[in-house]
């Protein structure tokens, strides 16, 4: 019996390379100032389905919302053996929060459900590095009316209709049974994520989504008119999807999305206060690695209130 699972993944910015020009003026991130990578979580949920399919066959579905540039981390799981990728980007979607992202997933992996006839299972990293927050995943569940389990450590067993997980629960752990179909969330300790694989990439490295193609044709073809443009467009999209090298590129008319849930329209979430936190001093102070260099520091972190 084959498994068909369905994997959440997200491009973030990269958090642990931090510069000056991480902030804008207005307290936002500034997303184009960060590299960007692949949410690591999220990894460990790709990892998760790509050994379920390996024992016991079926396959491996990834799903990501965000603008063109994002089809770079839906190359990346395809270069570590997942079998489909689909990009869900749209304009209308900007802005959107966690409460309207779950909803646009939820409809995104509905809409996968009926294409290819089922799905088994919904993994998502336990969450993402740029907000922090762990509400997509159970979220979407809610949304869909799945089952869920945070923060899986280890799938037990794994049966017909039933799966068996051991799930962190800070201070210890618990064993959980599910019927299927069933949301989870996977925490980083719960597998070591494969690198690409030589013979994927060089396979899948020419993969592209349609609005890709587009500005490689515009880039190409400076003078061209907007109908021949289009045209090469066509052209190479139906050369790619000849050689099974065209994602599929999915907006939210396409997963029959309520437009009034989505985007800034459907996130409820407001943001007060933004607080900039600049740091000022210059240089670096070394402390003996004595009892009296440790106690001197407390001192001076007491006295400067970073401590009490």
């Amino acid at each position: 019996m084959g498994y068909h699972s369905i994997v959440c993944v997200k491009q973030v910015p990269d958090t642990a390379n931090i510069t000056s020009e991480a902030m804008k003026d207005d307290g936002t991130v500034n997303r184009a100032a960060l590299p960007a990578v692949f949410n690591p979580e999220d990894l460990n949920a790709l990892e998760t389905a790509l050994e379920i399919r390996e024992r016991f066959g079926g396959t491996v579905t990834v799903l990501t919302m965000g603008p063109p540039k994002a089809a770079d981390v839906l190359r990346d799981c395809l270069f570590r053996g997942a079998d489909r990728a689909i990009l869900l980007t749209d304009r209308r979607a900007a802005a959107s929060d966690t409460l309207a992202t779950s909803y646009i997933l939820s409809q995104a992996v509905t809409t996968i459900g009926r294409v290819f006839s089922r799905y088994d299972f919904v993994f998502c990293g336990r969450q993402a590095i740029d907000g922090d927050t762990a509400q997509v995943g159970p979220q979407c569940a809610e949304k869909l009316g799945l089952p869920q389990i945070t923060y899986l450590e280890q799938i037990v067993r794994l049966s017909g209709d039933t799966v068996v997980v051991r799930r962190n629960v800070g201070h210890g752990w618990e064993i959980v049974e599910a019927r299927l179909p069933v949301l989870i969330t996977v925490m980083g300790t719960a597998n070591e994520p494969r690198p690409p694989a030589a013979r994927q990439v060089m396979l899948y490295k020419r993969a592209r989504v349609a609005a890709e193609l587009a500005a490689e044709v515009k880039q190409a073809l400076p003078e061209a008119s907007d109908a021949e443009r289009e045209a090469e467009v066509t052209r190479r999209a139906a050369d790619l999807q000849g050689r099974g090298l065209l994602i599929d590129q999915w907006d939210l008319d396409r997963i029959g999305a309520d437009l009034e849930r989505c985007g800034l329209s459907g996130s409820p979430t407001k943001v007060y206060r933004v607080q900039s936190i600049v740091l000022t001093k210059s240089g670096y102070k070394e402390v003996a690695p004595t009892e009296a260099g440790i106690r001197e520091l407390i001192q001076e972190l007491v006295v400067d209130h970073t401590l009490g």
